[in-house]
């Protein structure tokens, strides 16, 4: 034997560095967006939501694939379902 490592040996590195990313960056990204596409799926009239851009609104109606939101008394904007991060408040 010349010394040289097994070819197992020499990938092992590259196969625990796409391990480790898995764990820290894949998976929870993945989790993330799961739960995201959830809180889209459960959208309903009177929710109180909060979008990318940090407006604070109601939705008056929700589309396949866009949503109407009352921002002030009188108006209404259309905007699209992935735009909105975070719902603050389930209507009763």
């Amino acid at each position: 034997m010349s010394g040289e490592p097994s070819p197992f040996l020499q990938f092992l590195p590259l196969v625990f560095l796409f391990v480790i990313f898995y764990f820290l960056i894949i998976r929870p990204q993945q989790k993330k967006q799961k739960a995201h596409s959830e809180l889209l799926a459960k959208l309903d009239k009177n929710d109180e939501v909060i979008t990318v851009g940090g407006v604070h609104a109601t939705v008056v109606s929700v589309g396949e694939k866009t949503v109407i939101l009352r921002i002030a008394d009188s108006v209404k904007i259309e905007i699209e379902k992935g735009s909105i991060t975070q719902v603050t408040k389930k209507r009763e």
